[in-house]
């Protein structure tokens, strides 16, 4: 394990229960309902091996409360047992309301907290780092991705409804939310530009790099 360079840090991955027909559903054309849950799970190690590499504190967000554990879900939960990783579920209705439910909740108990999506394996620990090191000087930090959202979002200060009134999922979502967090009069930064793993092209990119 490594060792823990800012106990003041937590950092959520948030993540969907592996169910076919329910995650990655742009990549089942190519991988099938089957195939599109495989390489949710794949991501959502990938991700976790990151942000513990990191040396923060993690813990695991699921999409719901479920009574039956998918049997698609173990190879997640031996992972998540392995490191040592608390889960929890996601609280609103909506991302936005789920991402600033859990970054209002990981700031009562830690001086700075971010949230990592399961499908952002281009979030390595370095940049988990370099946006912890971010949030000494802005209230929140933003990971770009290249499809107009973004990889990371960090805070160490939340106003209600500063995620208000996003489209969440197109290409306006990162614009929207820095327009958000001006109004709510929080400072940001944004980091260099990632990717995430939405589209045929973007797995192949994923499968590309992960086996070279």
């Amino acid at each position: 394990m490594p060792v823990n360079p800012d106990a003041s840090v937590l950092v959520m991955q948030f993540s969907k229960w592996p169910e076919a027909g329910r995650v990655k559903t742009r990549l089942m054309p190519v991988l099938g309902a089957e195939g599109a849950m495989a390489a949710h799970v794949r991501l959502s190690l990938a991700v976790l091996d990151n942000l513990v590499a990191s040396g923060y504190t993690v813990q695991f967000l699921w999409d719901r409360a479920l009574e039956n554990v998918p049997t698609g879900a173990a190879p997640v939960l031996e992972r998540l047992d392995v490191h040592g990783v608390a889960q929890a579920v996601q609280e609103g209705d909506i991302l936005g309301e789920r991402m600033s439910q859990a970054l209002d909740a990981g700031l009562r108990g830690f001086g700075k907290a971010m949230i990592v999506g399961s499908d952002c394996p281009s979030v390595d620990a370095d940049y988990v780092r370099t946006a912890v090191a971010a949030l000494d000087e802005v209230d929140v930090v933003l990971g770009p991705s290249e499809d107009g959202g973004y990889v990371l979002i960090g805070a160490r200060r939340v106003i209600p409804g500063m995620l208000a009134d996003v489209a969440w999922g197109t290409e306006n979502a990162l614009s929207q939310t820095c327009d958000r967090l001006t109004q709510a009069g929080l400072s940001f930064r944004l980091l260099p530009q990632r990717w995430d793993v939405d589209e045929p092209e973007d797995w192949h990119r994923f499968t590309g790099q992960s086996s070279g």
